[in-house]
């Protein structure tokens, strides 16, 4: 296999449930290193996706291929190098930590001690992994299910909702923890619906909608400015009607009090100077930025 083969490419990607098409023809690559958001409203089929890349469900037409290896045709090759936790992992409440990462590495031809202390110490549940998971947190049982994706130390980590039921501080440090992975060199795959998350951790992203891919691209490029510029000035009613009357500030507006407006060619100087000439000095003006949120909802009209 050759070392510059993609971490995951989809072509041509399907599956369908008797007539209803929950992929269609899902054409992605992620390169290694990457740390890749994959986004959808929920039934986009994000999880439908993952589920073929693990090889728990069969493609009804075109492939998907892991670190170079079609995934159905090459499982024992392929699935050991992958980690994966999607939804709610699933864990015996009956039994320590520590035995569920026991019982998991016996699945996987066993597990060294030593290797189950540092994943435990990775997802920060040394002290806990001796409790029953029963008496875990919700964010407790999701960092544990992150130790099971860890343990035989994969190349690709495949996450489904890596952040469910954590609060805002394992939210950080869920952050800190797969950029850290990603920095190592691993693929860390994230299928979320936390933009903001995703906004603040992946180099690119992937968004799909009724099952079609919409936009892949670099987080950056996304959210480059929007064109328009916000304006803090005394009188916002006044400077809008001032605005309206110029052609290209028809899609002048006021939001909470902050006038938003495009600027003459575009720029914001040109903006400062028209304001100024026309007897309204602005407090300030600054560079609207999209939001990946906002982009989110325009990509997929809305759906949630």
């Amino acid at each position: 296999m050759a070392s510059t083969a993609a971490a995951i490419r989809a072509i041509g990607l399907s599956k369908s449930y008797g007539k209803r098409l929950a992929v269609d023809k899902l054409d992605l690559q992620v390169d290694r290193g990457e740390l890749f958001g994959f986004l959808g409203p929920n039934g986009a089929g994000k999880t439908t996706t993952i589920r073929m890349a693990l090889g728990l469900i069969a493609p009804t037409g075109g492939s998907i291929e892991i670190l170079g290896l079609e995934v159905r045709s090459h499982r024992s090759q392929v699935l050991p190098r992958v980690g994966a936790l999607v939804e709610s992992p699933a864990l015996y409440g009956y039994l320590s930590g520590r035995d569920n990462l026991r019982a998991i590495g016996n699945l996987l031809g066993g597990a060294s001690e030593k290797r189950i202390d540092e994943v435990l110490d990775i997802v920060s549940l040394k002290g806990r992994d001796r409790d029953r998971v029963r008496t875990y947190s919700m964010g407790m049982k999701q960092r544990l299910g992150l130790a099971m994706a860890l343990l035989n130390d994969p190349d690709v980590l495949i996450l489904d909702e890596p952040a469910n039921g954590l609060d805002p501080a394992g939210i950080v440090e869920m952050r800190d923890l797969l950029r850290e992975l990603a920095g190592q060199g691993k693929t860390v795959f994230i299928s979320s619906h936390v933009l903001s998350e995703v906004q603040q951790i992946c180099t690119r992203v992937a968004i799909i909608n009724h099952g079609k891919l919409v936009r892949v691209a670099p987080v950056h490029d996304l959210l480059q400015s929007s064109g328009e510029y916000e304006v803090k000035v005394d009188a916002p009613a006044e400077v809008l009607a001032t605005l309206r009357l110029q052609p290209w500030a028809q899609q002048a507006r006021v939001e909470d009090g902050i006038v938003v407006t495009p600027a003459p060619d575009g720029r914001g100087r040109n903006l400062i100077k028209f304001l100024v000439d026309s007897g309204h000095v602005p407090d300030s003006v600054s560079e609207r930025q999209k939001d990946l949120e906002d982009i989110f909802l325009s990509l997929t009209g809305g759906d949630s």
